[in-house]
């Protein structure tokens, strides 16, 4: 009976200390291969264009063995307006390719735009097509982005009536998806795109300057006036494909806040959940606000991560940079024991330390287990809301795990 108790003994230790050891997930950030370059990064860590804005980047290795990037990237200049309004009015989705999963990724080519280019202002997202995220699920590939169209000037005495173009974009944003077989089908423009969006919003609660807003006495859903900021992931479980995205609420003031939406097939239909999930909540109840989720399933933790942007510093708890949450169902979320992914930083290989303005989209390679093993970001040095120079660039950083996993 002593053994007994002892091997028992023995073994809620050995379940306590492994417990101890999966909530225990921390990232090394490895140097890149780069250097300042005037109000940019460059070096074959790093996309950047002279004659674009470039912005987030997401990337999945093929059947080639090759690192396939799709990204955001739109004109830059004087005929162009800042970054704040003409991410809205013209980003396009481009396609780049490395044989490296962390360096020297090459442009091949613009492969998604909005479809008014091609002389159909009518669809959803006639104006823009914004931040991709890309997944493959067994054989094909999912390319899942953020559009929008200008639904025209709002009717005199409407909540819409003095909504600018810009603000009428960016207030119709859905999310859709493309598919298709290899990158070589992608480059040549063999896939299918839907005539409708995978998720749009339910709720359009805003106290004022809002086109076709909700009835009066609407609660807001996660999914209120946009969904944008797609990351999918499958759910081992069941199969499920979980589809996160971000919605914003105003009470009064603006805040982002995430919801899951859940389909059987990546196509969807997805039926958006009630759920706010990442909702770590501030002093006086509120969600905090964040952006930009990446989520994904770890293999040996058995659990869902995801890394976002924090806002406010209460999920990072007052660190500025990338925040990281955990579930074991991806619908509840809490704070692991070290909540803190990343700083707002870059190191070189000279060893110098960038501090960066922005560090924005993370995306990640993972490995069979669930392992980071590249972040990719949007990044810019100096402020960013009134550029005009495209000195935006994409960085792409090493992580190694450290302590146990």
């Amino acid at each position: 009976m002593k053994r007994f108790i002892l091997n028992l003994c023995l073994t809620f230790l050995l379940i306590g200390c492994t417990k101890s050891k999966v909530e225990t997930f921390k990232v090394k950030a490895i140097p890149i291969t780069g250097k300042v370059d005037g109000n940019i990064i460059s070096g074959s860590s790093v996309l950047n264009d002279p004659d674009r804005f470039v912005w987030g980047a997401s990337v999945v290795k093929g059947n080639d063995n090759k690192y396939h990037m799709l990204y955001a990237t739109w004109e830059c200049g004087d005929s162009i307006p800042a970054f704040s309004n003409s991410w809205v009015l013209h980003s396009k989705i481009a396609y780049a390719v490395s044989d490296y999963p962390n360096k020297e990724f090459k442009f091949r080519k613009i492969v998604l735009r909005g479809r008014a280019l091609d002389g159909d202002t009518a669809a959803w997202d006639a104006q823009m097509v914004h931040n991709p995220h890309i997944r493959r699920f067994d054989s094909k590939f999912y390319l899942y982005y953020g559009g929008g169209k200008d639904p025209g000037i709002q009717p005199k005495g409407s909540k819409g009536e003095e909504v600018n173009k810009r603000n009428r974009v960016q207030q119709s944003q859905c999310i859709g998806v493309i598919e298709f077989n290899s990158f070589e089908d992608l480059v040549n423009g063999k896939y299918k795109r839907s005539n409708t969006p995978i998720l749009s919003p339910r709720t359009r609660v805003k106290p004022d300057k809002i086109v076709e807003p909700s009835p009066e006495g609407t609660v807001p859903k996660p999914d209120n006036i946009i969904v944008v900021n797609p990351s999918v992931v499958q759910r081992p479980s069941d199969g499920k494909y979980l589809l996160y995205f971000k919605g914003n609420i105003y009470n009064p003031n603006w805040r982002g806040v995430h919801g899951v939406a859940i389909a059987d097939s990546p196509t969807g239909p997805f039926t958006t959940t009630d759920h706010f999930v990442f909702d770590i909540r501030d002093e006086d109840g509120t969600i905090a606000s964040g952006e930009d989720p990446y989520v994904w399933y770890h293999n040996t933790h058995n659990k869902f991560y995801v890394v976002l942007k924090d806002f406010s510093g209460k999920i990072t708890e007052g660190k500025p940079g990338l925040a990281i949450l955990e579930s074991l169902d991806g619908i509840k979320w809490i704070k692991p024991d070290d909540s803190f992914f990343m700083k707002k930083q870059v190191i070189l290989n000279s060893g110098d330390t960038i501090k960066l303005s922005n560090l924005e989209r993370p995306q990640l390679l993972i490995d069979k287990d669930g392992n980071p093993q590249v972040l990719y970001s949007a990044c810019s040095l100096g402020s960013l809301r009134n550029k005009t120079d495209g000195s935006t660039f994409n960085i792409h950083i090493p992580l190694r795990m450290i302590g146990s996993n």
